[in-house]
């Protein structure tokens, strides 16, 4: 927890107490179904829910933004971003069942009631969003051809509505389509740690 109180300081007592309540839960529920790997399940707050609050400092979401978290696993970045933006409605959305259950029995045991589950390929999802959020899902020329139906035409943000995803390594050859419009953050511009020097934030506007 201290790598998220450091990082995000105006947090709320029921923010610090949902964050706070994760680790036991992710805990239980890994060594019943496998959604973080067993050897960094003791980086939980580094790796993944500070991992996935960079979006939070990358764009600060208003009320009414709606958001798909596609391939979200075991509810990363959705579960995280959900708590930060209580008054923002997110759909976790995952292919693998298992999976999404925790997510949604996660999200269910802090109270997170802006948070919808669904056991689903994005292919098949028809409604739409002002943000498609990913974490290393797939490719990004993949992710945007999947999702660009979509993303609501409507704007309420400061940024346009587009894809924002979390990724690591070389991106070039990924981002070469999209390097006139894409943003490509640098995850060691937001946190010291290590672990994000080779982390990367990208940000596509869709139209």
């Amino acid at each position: 927890m201290k790598e998220i109180e450091s990082n995000f300081k105006s947090l709320t007592e029921l923010q610090v107490k949902q964050f706070d309540a994760l680790f036991d839960l992710y805990s239980d529920w890994n060594d019943k179904i496998n959604v973080i790997s067993r050897k960094d399940i003791d980086n939980l707050y580094l790796h993944h829910v500070l991992h996935s609050l960079a979006i939070a400092k990358y764009v600060t979401f208003v009320e009414g933004t709606t958001i798909i978290d596609v391939g979200t696993g075991g509810g990363f970045p959705g579960i995280p971003l959900a708590i930060f933006f209580p008054d923002v409605k997110f759909l976790l959305l995952d292919s693998i069942g298992k999976k999404v259950r925790v997510a949604g029995e996660i999200a269910k045991s802090i109270g997170l009631d802006n948070v919808e589950v669904i056991h689903s390929r994005i292919e098949n999802e028809k409604r739409k969003f002002h943000f498609v959020v990913s974490r290393a899902v797939m490719s990004l020329p993949e992710l945007i051809k999947l999702t660009r139906k979509n993303i609501l035409r409507e704007q309420i943000n400061s940024i346009p509505n587009g894809v924002i995803c979390l990724k690591g390594g070389d991106l070039t050859s990924e981002t070469e389509a999209f390097k006139n419009i894409a943003d490509i953050v640098s995850l060691s511009e937001y946190f010291t740690e290590p672990f994000f020097q080779t982390k990367k934030l990208v940000y596509v506007p869709v139209n």
